[in-house]
């Protein structure tokens, strides 16, 4: 869809919703204000029409399809997810949590379904930030450590968690709980399909929850599937050093 000032913001927002983002920037109102022009919702702010269809221009659907991951080194593959997957959760979490609160303000009394996905998405949101913690922190700074040991042929001392193995467990449990939350939104959700009389907030919401568990079902593919089994065999070639710890 190609963006003109003569669209209403509203079609606009249910064309691509990560433009709600733009225009909540601006101050111009999709929701209640949904049926107004681009052109005449920023005469009444004082805006220039055409700077705010180059920043619409901008904004995109997000991409996170790829066939080539495990052929990536280690390392290379653990910056990606950090720069691509960490950083979007972060980014992401925080428009989420502003419009479940609006959502669940103005509809949860007549949807009771949306107070269960905000106690979901708040329980996935505390485990998240806190397992790419765990990770950025100490179990990926490990692994590059292997790689590095592989690379030159060296020794390598013993984690203080044991073998890569023990944290990977952990980290492909906190997987599973946060998948598990997901897929409840998922269903509680109607597959993210909003009800027939929904506001602009409503719908936008739920195409970022949508987006949120495609990022989340690529992101936990990427370690599971392709990082955590490639760490896990560079570990078992090591000669490692029981006396020590890293």
């Amino acid at each position: 869809m190609q963006i003109q000032k003569e669209n209403k913001i509203g079609d606009v927002v249910a064309g691509n919703f990560h433009t709600a983002k733009v225009f909540e920037k601006l101050g111009l109102d999709f929701c209640c204000g949904g049926k107004k022009t681009i052109n005449d919702a920023c005469l009444e702010k004082g805006l220039d029409p055409v700077a705010v269809l180059e920043q619409l221009s901008k904004t995109g659907e997000r991409n996170i399809s790829s066939d080539h991951f495990d052929k990536w080194d280690a390392g290379f593959l653990i910056d990606y997810i950090v720069n691509n997957h960490h950083n979007y959760v972060r980014s992401s979490i925080p428009s989420i949590t502003d419009h479940l609160d609006k959502v669940v303000n103005a509809h949860g009394s007549r949807h009771p379904e949306l107070l269960k996905i905000q106690k979901n998405f708040t329980e996935i949101k505390d485990e998240l930030l806190a397992h790419m913690q765990k990770e950025e922190k100490m179990l990926f700074p490990y692994m590059k450590n292997i790689e590095s040991a592989v690379q030159h042929s060296a020794k390598i001392n013993v984690a203080p968690f044991g073998s890569v193995n023990n944290p990977v467990k952990a980290m492909e449990s906190e997987h599973e709980t946060a998948g598990k939350l997901m897929s409840e939104i998922h269903s509680l959700s109607n597959n993210y399909d909003p009800p027939q009389n929904a506001c602009g907030t409503f719908k936008v919401l739920f195409g970022e929850l949508k987006e949120f568990e495609q990022d989340l079902h690529q992101h936990v593919h990427l370690e599971n599937n392709i990082l955590f089994p490639k760490a896990i065999e560079m570990e078992k070639s090591l000669n490692m050093n029981p006396s020590c710890s890293i």
